[in-house]
């Protein structure tokens, strides 16, 4: 999410950073901006959408200053919008931070410094370091103060500092959030990632959690947040451009698929508790949350993989909320007459916030009276605007067509979603709750070690890349997880039939297909019928087909029915979905490579469908 660039050195650096965003917008953005500081002091400029924009708000201005931040910004706290865009400044406009990260204890610091006489302008987290800087300075050097500021945050953080009162030096500072500098000759830098300074040093210093940086055109000074001296010699870059904003994997949606435990974990972050005893969300969303309980029905729409995700979430909310769902194609649910009413809650699942299927859906719930409830990963968006009430994922932007962080972090959505009903509705008792809880904070350990499936699943793929036809199966849960696998497959690797069935349909005829040698993936983790999944392999085996067969860790005699066996770790249930998307994924994903497909950008598709 986000990216930043601070640059000191030689005029124009209007271009330098504008350059730098420019090559940081594959991380995704709804807004940018930049400080300069030049002979009339600090100037900012911030626009919504496109770089383009801030580009014409810019063209005719001319600066003579040598040091100045950007900042693409992709909305977590806050709409988007100018004022909330970065760079955020100080009571005084004498000084200007960008930040990538987020600052849980926002609020109280906010409370403090207003206290203390502080206006705010904006709605985000970031400001409140400004206004820290600002009323540390009263009593400190600049460098200092930043140091006392960056001590007072908890969260995670790579920020930024440009002052008036040192035109000389940048500051900057991380923990749990990237940040680099890039030195050059008599110039010298600040990046969220290596892609926005590639052209001008591949001279890197990448910087640890809780390190501080005095930054001149002569270099820079690394200390400790306690102030200790820290020597760190720079690196020599040898990635090209594209690799680097990959981040070293081949493909954007390789990096995505590894990002998942990091997006499971930033969409429960602030809203399960340490202990998984309580659950929060923002104002806004717990208002309706609140009432949502007393709902007699609930109505999930979405297309494509967030439709699989929605039917996930049918399985674990009449299971465990008792709460009557109905989960509709957002294409065919205006045509069909639903009947809708104001006991009625529409839930969208949406990645991008405009798909419009599922925008035309939620407009004809309003005008029944139902209300509408959205989980999306992009703040600002139409859908996120004209919800009642929206729990975001914070996956980030996902720049692969097809979706595979998105997908886990929408199901980490309704789990929170199915703990609070469940809490609200006293549909579990206080026991088994604490232990569905605890299941799901360790979710993003799972994911990540659901992982490392990758090393089998290489040799899986060379093994079956030259088939022309896949069946993949499943039940319950994992019925919603063999239509997902199949999508994945025939999106990124076109030249590939797949279909996805629930395992009980298979007889009812799929089965009269195969044939000796067709592969048939069977997510076979434990279950209540995990018998009558291996007896459905049974079956396959029977009639020559090969089965790839994905199991629950420590099931050895799930092997003798396997042509291939790609383990996973053990879960409830419940969870299961969620890490068997991964190995799905990676299957697809090699498959696809080996087949020589564009998997970034497969023909005939588009990452968000914003027409009918």
């Amino acid at each position: 999410m986000c990216g930043i660039i601070g640059y000191i050195g030689k005029p124009p650096v209007i271009e330098t950073i504008l350059d730098g965003l420019a090559r940081l917008e594959y991380r995704g953005y709804d807004s940018s901006g930049l400080a300069v500081l030049n002979g009339q002091g600090l100037y900012v400029c911030k626009r919504v959408g496109k770089l383009q924009g801030l580009r014409e708000a810019l063209k005719g201005h001319a600066f003579d200053g040598h040091i100045a931040v950007g900042h693409n910004r992709w909305a977590t706290h806050g709409s988007p919008s100018e004022i909330n865009a970065h760079p955020h400044t100080d009571c005084s406009g004498s000084l200007a931070i960008v930040h990538n990260g987020i600052v849980e204890n926002y609020a109280e610091l906010k409370a403090r410094l207003q206290a203390q006489g502080h206006q705010f302008r904006s709605e985000t987290d970031t400001e409140v370091i400004a206004h820290l800087v600002e009323e540390q300075a009263k009593r400190a050097p600049l460098a200092e103060a930043f140091r006392s500021a960056l001590k007072e945050l908890r969260g995670s953080y790579a920020v930024v500092l440009l002052s008036t009162s040192e035109p000389q030096h940048l500051y900057g500072a991380r923990s749990s959030s990237p940040l680099i500098v890039g030195l050059g000759k008599g110039e010298a830098f600040f990046a969220s990632d290596v892609p926005a300074i590639l052209a001008r040093t591949r001279r890197v210093i990448y910087l640890n959690d809780h390190e501080m940086v005095e930054l001149s055109s002569a270099g820079a000074k690394i200390t400790t947040l306690d102030g200790r001296a820290v020597t760190r010699r720079s690196s020599l870059v040898s990635w090209d451009l594209a690799s680097a904003q990959k981040e070293g994997f081949a493909h954007f949606m390789l990096k995505e698929i590894h990002e998942q435990p990091a997006a499971a974990e930033q969409t429960l972050f602030n809203r399960l508790a340490q202990d998984a005893g309580q659950l929060a969300f923002d104002r806004r969303t717990s208002g309706f949350l609140s009432r949502l309980g007393a709902h007699e029905r609930l109505v999930i729409i979405a297309c494509g993989t967030a439709y699989h995700a929605g039917l996930v979430g049918e399985y674990m909310l009449e299971e465990f909320a008792k709460i009557p769902v109905v989960v509709d194609l957002a294409s065919e649910f205006r045509y069909r007459g639903p009947m809708l009413d104001r006991d009625t809650t529409v839930l969208a699942i949406t990645q991008s916030g405009e798909t419009a299927d599922t925008l035309a859906g939620i407009r004809l719930a309003k005008t029944q009276g139902a209300k509408v409830l959205a989980i999306c990963n992009v703040m600002g968006s139409s859908i996120a605007r004209e919800a009642d009430a929206v729990l975001y994922t914070h996956a980030g932007p996902e720049i692969a067509v097809a979706s595979t962080k998105a997908y886990t972090s929408q199901l980490t959505a309704l789990y929170l979603l199915t703990l609070h009903l469940a809490k609200v509705r006293a549909t579990l008792e206080p026991a088994r709750w604490q232990e569905l809880a605890q299941g799901l904070q360790r979710l993003p350990t799972l994911l990540q070690r659901a992982l490392a499936t990758e090393r089998p699943i290489k040799a899986i793929a060379r093994r079956y890349a030259a088939a022309r036809d896949f069946y993949y199966l499943g039940r319950r849960y994992n019925f919603p997880s063999a239509l997902e696998g199949a999508l994945k497959l025939k999106e990124i690797c076109p030249r590939i039939h797949a279909e996805g069935y629930a395992a009980g349909e298979m007889k009812h005829g799929p089965i009269s297909l195969i044939r000796k040698g067709w592969p048939v993936v069977f997510i076979a983790t434990d279950s209540p019928i995990y018998e009558k999944v291996i007896s459905n392999v049974e079956e396959i085996r029977a009639r020559k087909g090969e089965c790839l067969v994905i199991a629950s860790e420590g099931n050895k005699a799930v092997a003798r029915h396997a042509e291939a066996l790609i383990t996973v770790p053990k879960t409830e249930e419940l969870f299961s979905p969620a890490v068997v998307a991964v190995p799905l994924q990676l299957l697809a994903y090699h498959i696809a490579r080996l087949n020589k497909c564009d998997i970034d950008q497969p023909p005939n598709l588009a990452k968000s469908v914003t027409v009918e």
